[in-house]
């Protein structure tokens, strides 16, 4: 921090979201204030740009505030994280995880001032260069019945679109998380990954062979089952795939 702290605001409900950086640009110790309306839009933000603390809501759809600043934890110089939420049964999870400061809304200005100080204190004279991201999307959260369980990407063959959801296809099982294909593309990327089909994701490295379906389609075959080619993507894997297997990294189907 130099001249004020940069600050994150993450909140997935709009009219809090606005209520909560309203309150910060108020706040003398503070010179920018940046909204996301979801954890994953503040990831992006963050691989991009420093901030000195992170204001976080914690129950948000997909990844929750708590999963976050886990993720924000295993930086070298992490950006101070304040949980802001409703609830107060977060409490000793996130003084666990770090955080400096638990808010209760509505938020009090005498609270988050007081919040503030301990950000000032914590962020201190931190430089201002960007800092590494976390891999933010090796793993996904899956919850069922009432528990929460983590599939790791590389266990993942591929990915079947399914409305706001998607479903990983493992070999152990399918599992099912609440995000749009669209945005699951856009983090693993450059990972291993590509679109295949508009409702599949494909691990290239996870394909066995190419086969052809009853009526002349293109399939590729994994472990954890086919899936779908479409003509327009087909030229691109079939390249990603020979590129693949000449570095000898085709058809490995663990991907461990």
């Amino acid at each position: 921090m130099t001249n004020g702290l940069r600050v994150l605001a993450v909140d997935d409900v709009p009219p809090a979201l606005d209520e909560l950086c309203s309150l910060l640009r108020e706040a003398p110790e503070v010179a920018e204030v940046v909204a996301a309306g979801d954890a994953l839009n503040a990831l992006k933000m963050l691989q991009s740009s420093h901030f000195d603390a992170v204001f976080l809501d914690i129950s948000m759809p997909g990844l929750d505030g708590l999963e976050l600043a886990s993720l924000l934890a295993r930086l070298n110089e992490p950006p101070v994280i304040v949980f802001v939420t409703a609830h107060d049964g977060h409490a000793v999870a996130a003084y666990g995880i770090g955080a400096v400061d638990y808010l209760l809304k509505p938020v009090r200005a005498e609270r988050l001032s007081a919040a503030l100080s301990k950000v000032v204190r914590m962020a201190g004279n931190q430089g201002d260069e960007p800092r590494p991201a976390p891999d933010a999307m090796s793993a996904l959260p899956v919850e069922s019945g009432g528990r929460t369980r983590y599939v790791r990407r590389d266990d993942v063959q591929f990915v079947e679109a399914h409305g706001d959801y998607v479903r990983l296809h493992t070999k152990s099982g399918v599992h099912v998380t609440r995000m749009p294909i669209s945005r699951l593309e856009e983090y693993w990327e450059g990972t291993g990954f590509t679109r295949v089909h508009r409702g599949f994701l494909l691990a290239v490295d996870a394909v066995l062979e190419l086969r052809s379906d009853t009526t002349g389609g293109l399939l590729a075959h994994t472990e954890a089952g086919d899936v779908p080619v479409s003509r327009r993507h087909a030229r691109d894997l079939r390249d990603r795939l020979l590129a693949a297997a000449q570095r000898g990294e085709l058809g490995r189907g663990g991907r461990p």
